[in-house]
């Protein structure tokens, strides 16, 4: 598989899981939000990853499909557990996935230049 490809997928399935759901007519129970929330940012740092190791040469699709899975099923239960509770939980989980997801950002963005300024793309000049 390719760094493109390994690129384009996560981004591709993250695109057309936004818009399945934007484009929904079901509304979600407000009891059930803060989870759905979480579980959406739990999805956002698999994407994430999956450009990263995507960027990195290092994607597998069935790494980033059971990672997405299990990820967005254990921290809306984790959350939900925290409520049964009475702990927080979902405040750390949103702390943690937050850092992750904007670490992850911020290793593919270092990529990339780092990527730019080693292969400049050559300027023709006109005759």
């Amino acid at each position: 598989m390719t760094i493109r490809t390994g690129v384009l997928f996560p981004i591709v399935g993250g695109i057309i899981g936004f818009l399945g759901v934007y484009l929904s007519q079901y509304t979600i129970p407000e009891s059930l939000a803060s989870y759905l929330s979480l579980a959406a940012l739990a999805g956002l740092d698999s994407i994430c990853g999956g450009i990263r190791s995507g960027v990195e040469g290092k994607f597998q699709d069935n790494i980033l499909l059971t990672g997405f899975a299990i990820n967005t099923v254990l921290a809306a239960a984790l959350a939900y557990l925290g409520d049964r509770i009475g702990v927080n939980l979902h405040l750390a989980a949103v702390v943690l996935l937050g850092g992750r997801v904007f670490t992850n950002l911020s290793l593919i963005r270092r990529y990339w230049l780092s990527q730019r300024q080693a292969h400049p793309l050559k300027q023709e000049t006109a005759l």
